[in-house]
């Protein structure tokens, strides 16, 4: 497997292959022989599990005041709900590591799906616990996937990363869109948002499903060696380790504070649950286009950082059309918030090329999602409690417009000169 060089900060590229720098121990499966067959079968697997990373937050999102009408659950379980994905991905992302040591990158993934399916069918039981243990079941195995399809992307497709990164983050926005614009008209068919949410567990077994021809293809073609084990917190001691972490943190706190109550706050300023459903698919929908553009816009030599900026920037100016504008021009700010958040595949492609080896990616990818998703977890909880404490959303807006300015002030510093990037985590 080839490793990567690093990122340029000087000239804002995202970082490029180079045949030429070998990884110093590969994991079993790098070695399984690829085949045509199994490269389409791959993206296939790619394309169903990223329908499905987003899919179960969005449909849930949609019905939050549906599912609090008729649960009849209070204020604090409200303002936990949204927080539990990041809970989960900071808690059980942290765990990848040791379970792709364990047992490889395809069979966590693999184990980390049936998580997810049996978590969203969970939900279907119309009682609180059901809801928050499902939740929970669900975001587990997200988790894990989160942190592990970078690392499955650089050892499978590592000629190819942008494009298989944005086919990834592609079909997740598309996924997050079609279940934010179908999760309500759903369960008013189904006459239940209980089991409307547990309808998405459907799509979490076609992902397994799906994904188990690679799993066995790996199991039976990989030769026996030892998986090398790379200590995360090292990287935390490094500007590039640190950085990343504090980009991954800012994106996350302000995607999930958004994703999480943007149908809320405008159904509270008037709108019908359905039309505030369908600008937060409008919302989600942009987020699609937008992350193909400043991929392939921040691809380009010197063009990282103004990408990075037009993302950032753009969720900054979301957040004052929140403020100012009166909820009929709602598609404004759901168009600029679609736009920002864009900047995820950037993020990822960053961390998928970087490191020596697919273990000190999955190390770099852990750390940083890890420590990010359990700080990000503030976003939605502390706007739920802002909200019921103040009975409106102005100043959980204004605190959420700091974050935009710390993730531009992040952005720029990534992209520097002074960010040094040859030294990569150790292995231990």
């Amino acid at each position: 497997m080839a490793a990567t060089t690093p990122l340029t900060p000087s000239t804002g590229n995202i970082p490029t292959i180079s045949p030429a720098q070998a990884a110093p121990a590969p994991s079993a499966s790098s070695a399984v022989p690829k085949t045509r067959v199994v490269a389409v079968v791959g993206i296939i697997a790619v394309v169903l599990i990223g329908l499905n990373l987003r899919a179960g937050i969005t449909s849930a999102a949609a019905l939050f005041h549906d599912l609090q009408q008729v649960l009849g659950y209070g204020a604090l379980v409200a303002s936990i709900l949204p927080s539990i994905p990041l809970l989960c991905f900071a808690v059980a992302g942290m765990g990848t590591s040791w379970l792709t040591r364990r047992v490889g990158v395809e069979k966590a993934i693999a184990i980390a799906l049936a998580l997810l399916a049996g978590g969203l069918l969970v939900r279907g039981v119309p009682v609180t616990g059901a809801l928050l243990g499902g939740t929970v079941l669900a975001m587990s195995g997200l988790a894990v996937c989160n942190v592990a399809m970078p690392s499955f992307i650089r050892e499978h497709y590592s000629e190819r990363t942008s494009m298989m990164t944005g086919l990834y983050t592609f079909t997740m926005s598309g996924g997050a869109t079609f279940a934010a614009v179908v999760s309500v008209p759903l369960a008013q068919e189904l006459g239940s948002p209980s089991i409307g949410l547990a309808a998405w567990g459907l799509l979490g077994v076609a992902a397994l499903l799906g994904f188990l021809p690679v799993v066995l293809h790996t199991h039976r073609k990989a030769t026996k060696t030892d998986r090398p084990r790379v200590s995360m917190w090292p990287l935390l001691r490094t500007r590039l380790g640190l950085l990343i972490t504090a980009i991954f943190t800012f994106q996350a706190f302000l995607a999930y504070a958004v994703m999480s109550w943007f149908a809320y706050i405008l159904t509270s300023q008037g709108l019908s649950p359905s039309e505030s459903g369908l600008q937060f698919g409008v919302m989600q929908l942009v987020s699609v286009a937008a992350g193909m553009i400043l991929l392939a816009f921040g691809s380009r030599p010197g063009m990282l950082r103004p990408a990075l900026y037009l993302a950032s920037s753009s969720t900054l100016l979301a957040i004052a059309a929140m403020v100012w504008l009166p909820t009929s021009l709602a598609v404004v700010p759901a168009v600029l918030f679609g736009f920002g958040l864009g900047i995820f595949p950037l993020v990822l492609v960053i961390i998928s090329r970087s490191g020596r080896s697919t273990a000190e990616t999955t190390a770099l990818s852990t750390i940083a999602q890890s420590l990010g998703y359990l700080i990000a977890a503030i976003g939605p909880f502390g706007m739920g409690l802002l909200h019921s404490a103040t009975g409106g959303w102005v100043l959980p807006l204004s605190l959420l417009s700091i974050v935009a300015v710390a993730l531009m002030v992040t952005c720029h510093l990534l992209t520097s000169k002074r960010t040094a990037t040859k030294t990569g985590p150790r292995t231990a």
